[in-house]
């Protein structure tokens, strides 16, 4: 089915789409529960990884049937989300001839439901696409895996302080050189956090798809950085020290101290990092 038939499915069944949220999908914002880099979260929704991104807008059509539209109007999007966040309405309403794609499903959880609608719910199953049109649904919150571990970095980059706070109060950190539970320099070749510095260190020479560095703004002249492989990520100011989360190891934090090596590393990442516009 062409984007254009997905389109007309969903104003068919419903002639207007409600619009409960929306989301960009660009090199420097994605959401990072679809993948580790861009390209990864767009073939996650069956997107070509375009340069210039997408948005995503999340809503219910008048069945109650969930929706996810993606745009190639980043603008109109991002405007959205900023007069929301400022508090102030936006009708957020892409242009026909600016979707890419209407896939049934959200990728994300939304916590709001459009009123006046049935609850939210996945389309029935159609015969004749199969298994290529399964709704997109959100991860599994109470397993861990690659998707949980990049929600967990989403949290420390979104609370840093509180996170920095903890470090102060009760977290001892791991040296660079260090294995998760101490150590010294001559710590196993294989620790998660020497594996995923190591990693890391490696973009630097070998820069990884789009997306796996990204910088944000931080206080001062600081910046954030994010920065994700397979099976870890990494969450860093660039002034200051860094948190690492690993497959292997459910819900664990560890903190790497400042040293001598963590700030040059976080420097050159900072230097290759993708940015907002």
């Amino acid at each position: 089915m062409s984007a254009t038939d997905d389109v007309r499915e969903v104003q068919d069944a419903e002639d207007a789409l409600f619009v409960l949220t929306a989301v960009l999908l660009t090199p420097a914002q994605f959401p990072s529960v679809l993948g580790d880099d861009y390209p990864e979260a767009c073939a996650a929704l069956g997107l070509e990884p375009y340069e210039e991104g997408y948005g995503l807008v999340l809503g219910q059509d008048s069945n109650g049937v969930r929706w996810t539209v993606a745009t190639d109007d980043v603008s109109l999007v991002a405007c959205a989300i900023a007069s929301w966040d400022c508090g102030m309405e936006y009708d957020l309403t892409p242009g026909e001839h600016s979707v890419v794609a209407a896939l049934p499903g959200w990728p994300l959880a939304v916590a709001v439901a459009a009123p006046g609608v049935p609850a939210p719910h996945d389309p029935a199953p159609d015969p004749e696409s199969g298994a290529a049109r399964l709704p997109l649904s959100p991860p599994d919150s109470d397993r861990w895996g690659p998707a949980q571990r990049r929600l967990g970095a989403d949290e420390i980059a979104l609370q840093w302080a509180v996170w920095r706070e903890r470090v102060d109060a009760e977290i001892e950190f791991v040296q660079p050189g260090e294995s998760a539970s101490g150590g010294s320099e001559g710590g196993p070749a294989d620790s998660p956090v020497r594996r995923v510095l190591g990693e890391a260190r490696g973009y630097v020479d070998s820069p990884p798809p789009p997306g796996r560095i990204r910088s944000a703004f931080a206080s001062g002249e600081a910046r954030t950085l994010r920065v994700d492989g397979p099976g870890w990520s990494m969450v860093a100011r660039t002034d200051d020290i860094a948190f690492v989360l690993v497959d292997e190891e459910p819900g664990e934090v560890l903190t790497v101290g400042r040293g001598p090596e963590l700030p040059g590393l976080l420097k050159a990442l900072d230097e290759l990092a993708v940015r907002p516009a």
